[in-house]
């Protein structure tokens, strides 16, 4: 079973625009959505599949576990939790959200209740997300080769990441890139709004191509359906060796997400 490499995102959306945002999304063509624990939409992420008629079967859902629920004895009730909030008996992924460094639970701990939660039949893939290349080896020591799906992590034309990324598809790990926009920050640049001029799109779908070359899984977010439909375009939008260089030379440690206490030592 493959990450899907296009999905919706949910962070910061609550209430009704969270409702609204995962409809939009199903009705447009999105099949992948990505929520957690901590965004508080868990809830809503399952009534707006639920209305929507699209089939459960038809989705990939994935979800996070927020850094207070890491204990062992903490870990799966929490996911249960998650898996009533979106009506369903099981997501295909779930992710530990931050490696949570300083919360007094260790990786080991928490990645073995993780793949406790896979076997039990909660989630069909497990994975990560922020942790840096030295986490992920332990996380990897813990459950086994092969069996974390993906890192996701910040990466955008201003936060490429090289180093993690290249060690993750070394270690056949699909990497899912959030925030590539940069919060809107890469929408006034005027280099991608030279190439997207070039092609005749739009500056997002332009950032999200270079992710998909890249052979990235996106998963961007909005409230608004018509944004929602055109970034999916990105999928068509094949950017050549050219563009790639020139956004290649964007890079500026540009990180808009670095949480005290759950981030690790960046690579």
């Amino acid at each position: 079973m493959n990450i899907p490499s296009f999905g919706v995102g949910t962070f910061r959306l609550t209430g009704q625009a969270a409702v609204d945002s995962v409809r939009n999304a199903l009705d447009v063509g999105y099949r992948a959505i990505d929520t957690a624990q901590i965004y508080g939409n868990e809830a809503e992420v399952g009534q707006a599949i639920a209305e929507s008629g699209v089939p459960r079967d038809a989705l990939f859902l994935t979800t996070k576990i927020w850094v207070d629920n890491l204990a062992r004895d903490k870990l799966v009730p929490s996911l249960c939790e998650s898996l009533d909030k979106l009506r369903t008996d099981r997501v295909d992924l779930t992710l530990i959200h931050w490696p949570a460094p300083g919360n007094g639970v260790g990786l080991p701990e928490y990645m073995a209740a993780l793949a406790e939660a896979k076997a039990m039949g909660l989630t069909r893939l497990i994975g990560v997300s922020n942790f840096n290349i030295e986490l992920t080896r332990q996380a990897i020591a813990v459950v086994g080769p092969g069996e974390i799906a993906t890192n996701q992590i910040e990466l955008s034309p201003y936060l490429q990441g090289r180093k993690l990324a290249a060690f993750l598809q070394e270690q056949g790990i699909t990497v899912t890139s959030y925030m590539t926009l940069a919060y809107g920050k890469v929408l006034k640049d005027p280099v991608l709004a030279d190439i997207a001029s070039k092609h005749q799109a739009t500056v997002a779908q332009v950032a999200l191509a270079w992710a998909l070359r890249l052979g990235y899984a996106v998963i961007p977010s909005s409230t608004k359906r018509e944004n929602l439909a055109s970034n999916l375009l990105a999928r068509d939008l094949h950017l050549d060796a050219d563009d790639m260089a020139r956004i290649a030379a964007l890079e500026r440690n540009g990180r808009e997400v670095d949480p005290a206490g759950l981030a690790p030592a960046w690579d």
